[in-house]
């Protein structure tokens, strides 16, 4: 019998599974990618017999490739918290999802674990811009301010790392990245050990230093940026959507790349002050999805961006 690991390759993603597999360590194929590779259910090579565990990969998406693995005899354990569409009804599947637009995969894996590893629940935390949930997750944890910002540090930068077309834009491959992560129970001993993280957090200061001089334009409740075809732009894009909702977060914002194939990559955020609508806006275009709170368009075509951009002015006047 054989396991896979299938996880979302950003900080939620990673340290979801890292709280799972330090409560019960066992032997796994990994399957992950950049943080768009979302439909990576129908990678997993799995018989009858296997079983399966799928950590912040919208079922919605995965839908087709869960029902088929459920028919053939595999068993799923599905935690998320995106928009899962209609579940199948399988005996053979568990699904822990909360849709809540104040969590996330590793907080949903933190409450299956009584806390046990939360400090890794509130950098993922921090990793998805939840920062009040962040916080709240810290709370008693005994942790001073500087460990607090160490760990939103950490999540920004894991879920920085995750934002690319393809692996080639990262500064690491996810898999190689969980696994430098997992030698490590306590995220302190990980920051201090691992050059990774140093690394990680100097490319990104140094990426969303090129991005804030991009000037973005208003439409309607919102702002649009477009950044150029270049690697830092599509490594950036995640933590520079993030950096404008907190500065404003009264009002929307979408982050627009190009890919290698001339269309555009979109990251929205929906106003912090609400927290909903970038999902919906998102799924009205093909490729599209998220949660309400952060969404997003793979493969937006170049004459299809006008009508994102009204649609963006409507959906956040």
């Amino acid at each position: 019998m054989t396991h896979f690991d299938v996880f979302n390759g950003d900080a939620d993603g990673l340290c979801a599974l890292h709280q799972l597999r330090l409560a019960a360590p066992r032997d796994a194929v990994l399957v992950t990618g950049v943080k768009r590779d979302i439909a990576l259910l129908q990678r997993v090579p799995a018989r009858a017999g296997d079983t399966v565990t799928v950590l912040d990969l919208s079922a919605a998406v995965n839908h087709d490739a869960l029902a088929a693995l459920l028919a053939l005899g595999v068993t799923v354990e599905y935690v998320d918290h995106h928009y899962p569409g209609d579940l199948p009804v399988h005996p053979g599947l568990s699904a822990w999802i909360d849709t809540a637009p104040d969590t996330c995969t590793s907080a949903i894996v933190d409450r299956r674990l009584a806390g046990r590893y939360r400090p890794w629940a509130v950098a993922a935390a921090f990793g998805d811009n939840l920062v009040a949930a962040a916080h709240a997750l810290a709370t008693g944890l005994g942790l001073d301010a500087a460990q607090v910002g160490a760990l939103r540090e950490l999540g920004e930068c894991l879920a920085y790392n995750a934002y690319g077309d393809t692996e080639a834009d990262l500064v690491i491959a996810p898999d190689a990245l969980y696994r430098l992560l997992h030698r490590h129970v306590d995220p302190f001993a990980f920051i201090r050990a691992e050059a990774i993280v140093r690394d990680l957090a100097a490319i990104r200061c140094d990426d969303l230093t090129r991005a804030r001089a991009v000037r973005a334009t208003p439409a309607g409740g919102g702002t649009i940026c477009v950044l150029p075809d270049a690697a830092w732009s599509r490594r950036v894009r995640g933590a520079l959507a993030n950096e404008l909702a907190n500065a404003r977060p009264d009002r929307a914002h979408a982050v627009v790349t190009p890919d290698a194939a001339g269309r555009y990559t979109v990251s929205v955020r929906a106003p912090l002050a609400t927290m909903t609508g970038a999902d919906a806006l998102c799924r009205a275009f093909p490729h599209g999805g998220g949660r309400g709170a952060a969404a997003g368009i793979n493969e937006l075509p170049p004459q299809d961006l006008p009508e994102f951009i009204r649609r963006f002015a409507d959906a956040f006047r």
